[in-house]
C-alpha cells in the first residue's frame, strides 16, 4: 500500500457521464490531496493529512512543491509506426497543391508505404518505441497504434509484430489496431472489394493465431473504401470476433452511419459530419473521436465537437499522430486548440482525453481517479488545474505513474 502526495489539487473526473456536455462545475476537486494505491489500483483519494492518519503503515511517496494530479491521458488514435517523413508534402500543401496533386507527384500515403516497406521490423520497433516514449513523457499512459502503411500481407504483419514488440517493452499500455484497409495498394492487381476479401481470408486468421490485435479499422471514404465495400468487410470482422473502429466522415459523410450500424467502439475524424450524422452518433454508444491534429495539418474544419456534445454524444480527442496530415503528435496542444475553436469546457477536454478516450478503446478501468480503477495518473507543476489547458500543451508533466509506479 502506497500513499502519494500531497498535491495542491487532485481532479478525479469521478461521476461524469460518458456522454454529453460537461460543465467545469461538475469536476470533483480535492485540495491538499493524496492518493492511496495498492497492486496497481486506486484504493482511495482524499485529504493528504487525513489519509496519512487513517493509513499510518502505508509507504509514503512524498511530493514536493505545487502540483496538480489528473488521470493519465489516453490517445485512442495514432499512426506512430511508419518509415520516412512527409515534410515535402506539407510544403507543397502550403503552396496550394491538392491532395491528388501531391499523390501524383510521389507524395501522400503511398510515399509512407514505400518507406515503411523498406524498414526492417527491428527498425520499425525502435522508431515506434521512441514515439511511444515521447507520448508517455507527455502523460499518455495508454496508446493506440495502427498498422496501415504496409499494405501488403507481409508488411502489414511486419508492422503489427513491431507494434507488439513495443507493447511488450513499453511502460505505456499499447493497443495495436489492424488498418490494412487504409487504401487499396497501388501494386494490388484487383478491385477494392477483392483486396478487402484478401485481408479477411489471409490476414484475419494470422491476427488471431499470433494474437496480434483484436481491433480492425477501415478508412471509409470516396478516396479509399466505399460504404458498401466497408459494410461487407466490417461484417466479416464482426463475424470473426474483432472489435471495430472506423475512419469516418473525414471528407464526405457515410462512415459514421456504418459505425452506428455495426456498434463500432468509435468513429474517428468526423470533420464532415452533418446534423444527420451527429444525431445518429448521439443516439448510439459509438464514441465520436475528434482528431484536431489532422484539421491543423490539412488546414480544414474541425470535428463539430460542440454540436456532438450538445446532442448527447460521447466525445474523445486523439492526436492522429502520423507522418502526413498530423505530424505534431502533441495531444494536449491539439485538444487545447480544439477547445478554443469549438468552445469546449476544460471539463470536456479533460474527459475527452481520459475516460471517454478509454471507452473508445473498450476500456472502463481507467481515465478517472476512482476506487478500483487503474492507478494511471499524471502531475503538472501548478496549483490550478486550469493552467493545463490554458498553456495549450506548453505546461509539461513533471510526473507520470502507470499502475501506481512512477515511470517519468
Amino acid at each position: 500500500m502506497k500513499l502519494i502526495g500531497p498535491f495542491s489539487q487532485i481532479i478525479t473526473l469521478a461521476g461524469i457521464a460518458l456522454k454529453g456536455a460537461v460543465k467545469d462545475e461538475q469536476l470533483e476537486i480535492i485540495n491538499n490531496a493524496g492518493i492511496l494505491t495498492e497492486n496497481g489500483k486506486i484504493l482511495q483519494t482524499g485529504n493528504f493529512e487525513d489519509l496519512k492518519k487513517e493509513f499510518p503503515n502505508a509507504h509514503l511517496e512524498e511530493i514536493e512543491g505545487k502540483n496538480v494530479l489528473i488521470p493519465g491521458f489516453v490517445d485512442s488514435h495514432t499512426h506512430i509506426c511508419f518509415g520516412g517523413k512527409r515534410s515535402r508534402d506539407f510544403a507543397m500543401r502550403l503552396n496550394g497543391k491538392t491532395y491528388l496533386e501531391i499523390a501524383e507527384s510521389g507524395g501522400g500515403i503511398w510515399s509512407t508505404v514505400t518507406n515503411t516497406r523498406k524498414e526492417t521490423q527491428e527498425n520499425l520497433y525502435k522508431s515506434t518505441f521512441e514515439n511511444a516514449q515521447k507520448l508517455l513523457e507527455n502523460g499518455i499512459t495508454t496508446i493506440e497504434i495502427k498498422s496501415g502503411y504496409g499494405l501488403s500481407i507481409e508488411d502489414e504483419l511486419k508492422m503489427l509484430r513491431a507494434i507488439n514488440q513495443v507493447k511488450n517493452n513499453s511502460k505505456a499500455e499499447i493497443v495495436p489496431t489492424f488498418l490494412g484497409a487504409h487504401m487499396k495498394p497501388r501494386d494490388f492487381d484487383g478491385s477494392n472489394s477483392e483486396y478487402l476479401e484478401l485481408l479477411v481470408n489471409e490476414v484475419f486468421p494470422i491476427l488471431k493465431e499470433e494474437n496480434l490485435t483484436n481491433r480492425i479499422d477501415i478508412f471509409t471514404e470516396q478516396s479509399a473504401f466505399s460504404v458498401e465495400d466497408s459494410r461487407i468487410y466490417l461484417q466479416k470482422a464482426k463475424e470473426n470476433g474483432f472489435e471495430i473502429t472506423i475512419h469516418a466522415d473525414q471528407f464526405t459523410p457515410g462512415g459514421s452511419h456504418l459505425a452506428a450500424e455495426f456498434g463500432a467502439l468509435s468513429a474517428d475524424h468526423l470533420e464532415f459530419s452533418g446534423e444527420n450524422e451527429i444525431k445518429v452518433l448521439s443516439q448510439s454508444d459509438v464514441v465520436a473521436t475528434a482528431l484536431p491534429g489532422a484539421s491543423i495539418g490539412l488546414g480544414m474544419q474541425y470535428t463539430p465537437a460542440r454540436k456532438l456534445l450538445d446532442a448527447g454524444a460521447s466525445l474523445s480527442i486523439a492526436s492522429d499522430w502520423n507522418p502526413g496530415s498530423a505530424p505534431m503528435g502533441d495531444l494536449l496542444t491539439q485538444a487545447s486548440i480544439l477547445a478554443t475553436f469549438e468552445k469546449l469546457s476544460m471539463a470536456e477536454v479533460l474527459s475527452g482525453i481520459t475516460f471517454r478516450a478509454a471507452k473508445a478503446l473498450g476500456f472502463t478501468d481507467r481515465g478517472s481517479l476512482e476506487i478500483g480503477k487503474l492507478a494511471d495518473f499524471v502531475s503538472f507543476p501548478t496549483d490550478d488545474f486550469r493552467d493545463i489547458i490554458y498553456y495549450q500543451g506548453q505546461l509539461k508533466p513533471n510526473g507520470v505513474w502507470k499502475k501506481g509506479t512512477r515511470i517519468s
